[in-house]
């Protein structure tokens, strides 16, 4: 998100450096990732007024002139320039002037005779039509005739501003305005915020009486309102909007469609006007687009849209690919006479899919798939008005249209300020909380150790009392936090507990007889509850919300499947020999829906497969892990009774005399 000072400052009194700026900006939690000096490098380019134009004697496509250069004093300059002319004034790079783009300028000769300096166009200044009239033309910039000579032009056209590229995360879409980044800097410097003004005069005119506007698709389109504005004059911006667009990065079209482009940079919120002649049957209509429905959007494109797609349509047909593009048959012409602002809600996830799939982003998809607030549609139609009428390039109606499906209410949060400074570990006194929240525009009520925190509607991102802390540290400065440990925590020497060193053990025992550690996932299909007759007993699946796919959809509650599958991996890549063990968790629990922490059991699984492995093998292993870590425990072996296992080749293990299974904590106790 680019913040150009000089646009930052309608709204608050910056009093202190750039650099020190965008210190504090880092320190609220918006990383400056580069700061541009608009016209920093533009050194020694001075007007000049051209007195003769003589053609050179030694080329034909070059003229030798006589300038006036002020204090300069009348300097010789050779150029190839065809639009120049005698009494124009001019921008002049005299000897080690210094471009826009770095470059250096230095006295030389050209063809035989001494030239002193350089006519500038306004590429060599990095400016358009859109800061200076004239300057987009292909060849030397004519300045005004007005001008004093001698005086830099840097200066005289006021190029010289600060533009700021700052990071703004995803959570926080409220700032992804030259408004919203405005709140955060009036808080940081402890400044009055200054509101951009939302007034406007309307004339006796009804919107409601001209269009119609129906909106069938409110689970996309929560808010959409929309207002008439008739006896358009199109025209050009004045210059204080062109050079805002320009320090965006965007190019003046006409002041109705500059209107809508300032807004969505000035408010966040993107707007679109629709050509009234345009519309049939004056309507405006917000539906889900047909199966195979057509639409050529503003930059000429034509894509075919599905059911999934939102548009806005006429009575016939789709004018505009909502939070995407406009259409171009309902474009604004020269010749448009009356006008309907949009300003809308679109949902995010409805806006990116859609961007996505029929691969066309703009500003406007940007700032919707990011998420915009109730709050931007109402102020972001009342600014557009706002414009209109102080251009004078229109008239307002005295209604509008505000189709809305839910009662706009601020978000209340209630919480303890024990709760808040358990988040960051440290204590901050509830009146410090209280001036930090309120100067971020929260409302806060304080009852003793109780606070209750009403949200801005702009902060949608707002949920909980964490959120609530996050704000106040990053205001309260994070270099003010300390290191503490947790409660349950303590200083120890390192190394492994008792536990693991077991585990260790039993790893080195087992991969010193030839055995390879594996790792398989946690989660395992569901299917192998029924294939391994895991259904019958009284543990239950436990259901991931969120699976990454089918196949991986619960908790394992044994590690056999797993095994089995890698080793059927390996024999069907031609690998017929191996020893494989996994000591893992399985995860068992006896309600159908979770209501409390399953039980977590460690096992281990062991595979053996090959020509020369049998069972008396893996027997031998089993007794020589209870000799070498259970003291010799005395261990037995009974024809299991477990289904999935082979009635005749397989076996459960006792020990001194009962069988080994879990407790209710998952733990295996020798007897």
């Amino acid at each position: 998100m680019k913040l150009p000072l000089s646009w930052l400052k309608d709204y608050v009194d910056i009093d202190c450096s750039v650099e020190e700026l965008e210190k504090k900006l880092f320190s609220c939690g918006f990383e400056v990732e580069e700061t541009i000096y608009f016209g920093k490098n533009i050194d020694k380019i001075v007007t000049a007024k051209i007195l003769e134009i003589e053609k050179h004697p030694n080329a034909d496509k070059l003229s030798v002139t006589k300038i006036d250069a002020g204090k300069y004093g009348e300097l010789q300059i050779i150029t190839a320039a065809t639009n120049i002319y005698v009494g124009a004034i001019v921008p002049v790079a005299l000897d080690g002037a210094t471009l826009f783009d770095g470059n250096r300028i230095f006295n030389g000769e050209l063809r035989g005779l001494p030239s002193y300096g350089m006519f500038c166009s306004g590429e060599e200044l990095g400016i358009t039509d859109d800061w200076y009239k004239g300057a987009s033309v292909h060849g030397i910039l004519i300045l005004d005739d007005n001008f004093p000579l001698g005086v830099e032009v840097k200066k005289l056209l006021e190029i010289n501003d600060v533009v700021f590229d700052i990071n703004v995360t995803a959570k926080r879409p409220d700032c992804q305005s030259i408004l919203g980044l405005a709140r955060e800097v009036a808080t940081v410097l402890n400044k009055p915020l200054k509101m951009p003004d939302l007034t406007f005069k309307t004339c006796n005119v009804s919107t409601k009486e001209t269009i119609k506007v129906i909106n069938n698709a409110f689970d996309l389109c929560p808010r959409y309102k929309a207002r008439l504005v008739k006896n358009i004059k199109i025209g050009e911006s004045p210059l204080w909007i062109k050079r805002r667009l320009f320090s965006m990065g965007l190019r003046s079209i006409n002041n109705i469609v500059d209107i809508t482009n300032f807004v969505l940079l000035e408010i966040g919120q993107p707007m679109h006007a629709f050509d009234l002649s345009t519309l049939s049957g004056q309507e405006i209509i917000i539906r889900r687009a047909n199966e195979g429905e057509k639409i050529v959007t503003l930059d000429e494109k034509e894509f075919t849209l599905n059911n999934n797609n939102l548009v806005i349509c006429d009575s016939e047909k789709p004018v505009a690919l909502a939070g995407v593009m406009g259409g171009l048959n309902s474009e604004i012409k020269p010749t448009t006479n009356d006008v309907v602002f949009e300003s809308a809600r679109f949902m995010r996830d409805n806006i990116r899919k859609t961007s996505r799939n029929l691969g066309q982003r703009s500003d406007s998809s940007s700032r919707y798939e990011k998420g915009v607030d109730f709050y931007s549609v109402e102020i972001g139609l009342k600014r557009a008005l706002n414009l209109i009428c102080n251009l004078d390039c229109g008239d307002i109606a005295i209604d509008e249209y505000d189709l809305i499906n839910e009662k706009i209410e601020n978000r209340v949060i209630k919480t303890t300020i024990e709760k808040i400074n358990g988040v960051l570990g440290i204590d901050i006194s509830a009146k410090t909380i209280k001036e930090i929240l309120e100067k971020l525009h929260f409302e806060v009520k304080l009852d003793g150790n109780d606070i209750e925190v009403k949200v801005p509607l702009f902060r949608e991102d707002m949920e909980s009392y964490p959120d609530i802390a996050e704000e106040i540290i990053r205001e309260y400065g994070y270099d003010n936090i300390t290191s503490t440990l947790l409660k349950t925590s303590s200083i120890t020497n390192g190394g492994r507990n008792f536990e693991q060193t077991k585990i260790e053990q039993i790893k080195n025992f087992l991969t010193g007889v030839g055995f390879n550690e594996i790792i398989t996932y946690s989660f395992v299909p569901e299917k192998d509850y029924e294939i391994f007759n895991f259904a019958d007993n009284d543990f239950k699946p436990i259901k991931i919300l969120n699976p990454i796919s089918e196949e991986l959809g619960v908790m394992r509650l044994s590690l056999l499947p797993s095994m089995l599958r890698v080793t059927a991996s390996n024999l069907n890549r031609k690998n017929f020999e191996g020893k494989l063990f996994e000591f893992a968790k399985v995860y068992k629990s006896k309600e159908k829906v979770l209501l409390s922490l399953p039980t977590e059991e460690a096992v281990i699984s062991l595979s053996v497969f090959g020509n020369n492995e049998y069972y008396y093998m893996l027997k031998g292993v089993f007794e020589g892990l209870f000799d070498t870590f259970f003291n010799g425990a005395k261990i037995e072996f009974f024809r299991s009774s477990e289904e999935f296992m082979h009635p005749t080749k397989s076996a459960d293990v006792y020990i001194n005399g009962v069988k080994a299974e879990a407790d209710e904590d998952g733990y295996y106790t020798v007897p």
